[in-house]
């Protein structure tokens, strides 16, 4: 029986289907990168042939590659199609394997438009169908189609579930954020998102290229070559060695200060929370622009995020973890990169939750939480003492990173604990990290008790909770009496039902 056409009817909907539409052509030019980044290995072979000296090789197969990323590209274009329907998206893809899709609008949680810097100066956008029974994962992807339509899409689909009105040609001012960044914020935050990413990029490209560059910082043959007896960069750095030192530490300090606020500039500029009406919209971005809906109904988790010169100041970031996947295919979803609590308080509000207790009845972890790992580093404390009989210095450093190992356990025990507030509970972690969750005890789907055979020795175990979406790695209490710790699962497992 010959198979039917693209075309031809494959359910009762079909007669309610629109007109067939394809991606926009420029999709052509915008995928090339992506179908170019897929080849990795064709690369290593390109710069293999390269270094071998067959330099007219390489670029012959360069030339190949990028013809075939093309031809893929363009076949892959001509081959998809969908089709907006009364009640559903249906989605055609593939040359020898044929997909066909269909997305009722019922199911569909989350609408989200993404346009990275290219896409950006086209006029076009990616927009992604994500469904509860995707695990997270989107469902449906349009990679290329113009902005225009793209909204025009979710305003559709949203007006269509019924589930608020439709965004396009809205006629009543906008309601204000639930949450913005102004750039002086945006500065703040990127500076508190300290990080030395470049300096460890520019370390390992020095490994990696040093000799062909001449320059290889962490090669003592370097340093040797530069500062001869005799040069004035050794004079003066002999002359000046403790201004040479802080000169040192504060470009580190610089450079990461700028790595953070340029990496956050990128990630986070024009951020912005609204509210609608499934939800709470977010949109930011430098280059890479993405406008994302959470649907309040499918948020697990709320979590707290800062470290002790943050909330020194009063600062926090909030993220909530939900069953709609965000950039990267992660759960949490970050609402506030940088707020304070009265409007952390007002997120989790308009997530229809009830605000966060001033001061919850903390009740702290078994101090076995430090003394399991200080039997645990026990023996490397043996190597250190062998370590000193050769190198003092090394063997005295060595103890002293395992001394401070056991002290940031202790500084983490004293602010981890957890709390039962009603029909929630509430977890605290973290010294440098810190990090307060609210988990309302109707999300918990499984809890697990697990110990070690240093944890069983002290009579504590973890409880490890699992929520929709998020595993049993994302939420737990460590080093707690195993018979409180059997006491509280079933406590929750209680109020969860």
């Amino acid at each position: 029986m010959p198979s039917a056409s693209m075309s031809e009817p494959t359910s009762p909907d079909d007669a309610a289907l629109g007109a067939t539409e394809r991606l926009h052509p420029l999709y052509l030019l915008t995928g090339l990168g992506g179908s170019l980044r897929g080849m990795a290995g064709g690369y290593a072979v390109l710069a293999y042939l390269v270094v071998s000296g067959r330099a007219g090789t390489a670029i012959v197969g360069a030339l190949a590659l990028l013809i075939l990323s093309a031809i893929g590209l363009l076949l892959y274009w001509i081959r998809f199609q969908f089709r907006i329907g009364d009640n559903e998206i249906r989605i055609e893809r593939g040359l020898l394997s044929r997909t066909h899709r269909s997305i009722p609008f019922a199911r569909i949680q989350d609408v989200d438009i993404t346009q990275g810097p290219l896409a950006r100066l086209l006029g076009i956008a990616q927009v992604k169908f994500e469904t509860g029974a995707s695990g997270g994962q989107e469902e449906g992807v349009l990679p290329a189609i113009p902005l225009q339509r793209a909204e025009a899409i979710r305003a559709r689909v949203r007006s269509l579930r019924a589930a608020e009105p439709s965004l396009a040609g809205a006629s009543e001012e906008p309601p204000a954020p639930v949450y913005a960044m102004s750039n002086r914020r945006l500065l703040l935050a990127g500076t508190f998102n300290f990080s030395l990413a470049v300096f460890a990029g520019l370390v390992g490209i020095t490994q990696t290229a040093g000799d062909a560059l001449g320059f290889d910082p962490l090669s003592r043959r370097f340093w040797a070559g530069l500062l001869t007896a005799g040069s004035p960069i050794a004079a003066y750095l002999l002359e000046h060695r403790a201004s040479a030192a802080i000169a040192g530490a504060l470009l580190l300090i610089l450079i990461g200060v700028a790595t953070g606020v340029v990496r956050t500039t990128i990630r986070d500029y024009g951020f912005k929370l609204e509210r609608t009406g499934v939800g709470l919209r977010r949109r930011r971005g430098l280059f890479t622009r993405t406008d994302v809906t959470l649907p309040v109904k499918r948020a697990q988790a709320v979590v707290l995020a800062s470290g002790p010169i943050r909330q020194r100041f009063g600062w926090h970031r909030v993220s909530v973890q939900s069953l709609a996947s965000d950039q990267g295919g992660q759960s949490d979803h970050v609402l506030a990169p940088l707020a304070r609590m009265d409007e952390a308080q007002r997120i989790v509000g308009e997530l229809g939750w009830r605000a966060l207790p001033a001061s919850p009845d903390w009740r702290r972890v078994s101090p076995a939480f430090v003394r399991a790992t200080a039997v645990a580093v026990a023996p490397l404390f043996l190597v250190a003492l062998i370590q000193m009989a050769v190198n003092v210095a090394l063997g005295l450093g060595f103890a002293a990173v395992l001394a401070a190992a056991i002290g940031a356990r202790w500084l983490a025990w004293r602010r981890t604990a957890y709390a039962l507030d009603g029909d929630r509970l509430l977890i605290r972690s973290g010294w440098w990290r810190r990090r307060v969750t609210l988990l309302p005890t109707a999300k918990i789907q499984s809890a697990d008790i697990s110990e070690n055979f240093v944890t069983r020795w002290f009579g504590v175990a973890t409880l490890r909770l699992g929520v929709a979406g998020g595993g049993l790695a994302g939420h737990f209490i460590p080093a707690i009496p195993r018979r409180t710790a059997r006491e509280l699962r079933e406590q929750l497992l209680d109020l969860s039902s």
